[in-house]
């Protein structure tokens, strides 16, 4: 059998139980992303995220991930604006957690300090832009200027990562975002953009190790677009090497 490689998840908080055996709030992650994972070759490993008080310790967040191959941030609700130094919040924003901000965070800056291979999806992006210094627009501008419910074109960078790994420089993606990236964090680059001018991805050219982070849900399509496939298989054999 093929050695499947350790993806680490951090789960979803989620308020309610919806499914019969569960009896309190739940941690969840999205079926759609750990069958992408698992399809691409690797083994989806859920980590519960453990920050009390808003505040992750790094030694327990390296010793937990130091079993993994592989991290994969997944989507979920905003990030609290003061993460990256804005102090006032917008009033659409929804599903904000410190302690999960806090453990996305503790996980992005393990895997950018020691190069672990990295996928980061949607809030995933915006987490990794948030650890090295960037900033977030906190809204789009309402359903006339959001990406949500909305698959649309981007243009891909030649020569990044993405473009390698969808072996094309454009690509038609799932989107369900309200937000984007204002200024990239230290070091990253825009390596994919829509039609509008949204930061579509973002990469870490020059540094050791896989990044790459895409504002879009790969997973929406996995199961039938391969190049949506290909980001998962990138994932999969940056962690096997």
């Amino acid at each position: 059998m093929t050695y499947r490689p350790l993806i680490a998840v951090p789960a979803r908080f989620s308020a309610s139980a919806s499914a019969s055996a569960l009896r309190y709030r739940a941690e969840v992650n999205a079926r759609a992303l750990v069958e992408a994972v698992y399809r691409a070759g690797g083994e989806p490993f859920t980590l519960h995220p453990h920050a009390p008080g808003g505040r992750a310790d790094p030694a327990e967040v390296a010793e937990r991930l130091e079993r993994c191959d592989a991290l994969l941030l997944p989507g979920g609700g905003d990030i609290s604006p003061h993460r990256y130094g804005d102090e006032h919040a917008h009033p659409d924003l929804y599903d904000i957690d410190d302690e999960q901000d806090a453990f996305d965070l503790a996980l992005a800056h393990h895997a950018l300090d020691t190069s672990l291979p990295t996928l980061a999806v949607c809030r995933g992006l915006q987490i990794v832009n948030t650890a090295l210094n960037g900033t977030l627009r906190q809204d789009m501008g309402g359903p006339d200027g959001e990406h949500r419910h909305l698959t649309h074109p981007v243009a891909v960078a030649p020569g990044s990562l993405l473009a390698d790994a969808l072996t094309d420089d454009k690509a038609d993606v799932s989107c369900y975002h309200h937000q984007c990236v204002d200024r990239p964090g230290r070091g990253l680059t825009v390596t994919a953009r829509a039609a509008d001018g949204t930061v579509e991805a973002l990469e870490r050219p020059g540094s050791p190790g896989w990044l790459v982070a895409v504002q879009w849900h790969p997973e929406d399509t996995a199961a039938t677009d391969a190049r949506s496939r290909a980001l998962f298989e990138a994932l999969v054999e940056a962690a096997r090497s």
